[in-house]
């Protein structure tokens, strides 16, 4: 069995786990092979999760990004966990809501939180402004809590996301917490990956990725329902919006 390790940096880790894996099968390059290859799957599979996260992300009109931090009177981490995840979850299948989020601690206390985007189309409960102490920041901070999660699990703070710019901000914040700390990634099941529709040959520039099999397009080629020869429009973030989608 493979040692564990804190506060090891990965060159150090790859290192030992190499030499470690050699005092069992005694072959240096074998050993080396297999650590190699575990570590270009890990790679790949990250990229490919990242790819496909990033292009949910860009298909949804996000509305707010939330914050929930638990309450030690209400709850205990684990319980909070749990039960957080299954109110969203209903939130999802009963409330149409969707979300991308994780969980993370605190630099300072390590106490776990909830970092989301939301599209929420139908609020539960009501919204209060609330002012409290940042421990962070040093000073006061104001809040915009949802009585529903404020009752069952403690602090929350749900931001508006009123324009483009705000959204890319939440997003890349998530994004980089993932790409940071490879924590999983939480999301509800009813976001789509991809829009549909039809292009044409000469929007087309040339065959990319594995074996050809995806194409690569003009920034300005048209969308098209070919079947009924209907033409869309160039393509762009409204049109887009407009278009069907798949999983």
């Amino acid at each position: 069995m493979l040692s564990e390790k804190t506060n090891e940096t990965k060159q150090e880790k790859t290192k030992r786990v190499i030499k470690e894996l050699d005092n069992e099968i005694k072959n240096f390059a074998h050993s080396k092979s297999i650590v190699d290859k575990v570590i270009s799957k890990y790679k790949r599979n990250r990229i490919v999760r990242l790819t496909r996260l990033s292009r949910k992300v860009g298909l949804q009109q996000w509305t707010h990004f939330c914050t929930f931090t638990y309450d030690s009177n209400k709850l205990t981490e684990t319980e909070f966990r749990e039960k957080f995840l299954n109110c969203i979850r209903h939130l999802s299948n009963r409330k149409g809501w969707k979300y991308i989020g994780v969980f993370e601690r605190s630099p300072e206390l390590q106490r776990l939180h909830f970092h989301g985007i939301f599209v929420i189309p139908e609020m539960v409960g009501e919204i209060i402004e609330t002012k409290d102490y940042s421990t962070k920041t040093h000073q006061m901070q104001i809040a915009h809590q949802n009585t529903f999660f404020l009752t069952r699990f403690g602090r929350n703070d749900f931001k508006p996301i009123e324009d483009n710019a705000t959204a890319q901000k939440a997003v890349r914040y998530i994004l980089k917490y993932i790409r940071k700390t490879g924590e999983k990634v939480i999301y509800s099941k009813h976001l789509q990956t991809y829009f549909v529709t039809d292009v044409m040959e000469d929007d087309v520039i040339c065959t990319i990725g594995q074996e050809n099999r995806k194409i690569l397009l003009f920034d300005d080629f048209k969308c098209w329902d070919l079947v009924n020869g209907k033409l869309f429009g160039m393509v762009s973030k409204k049109l887009i919006d407009n278009l069907p989608k798949a999983f």
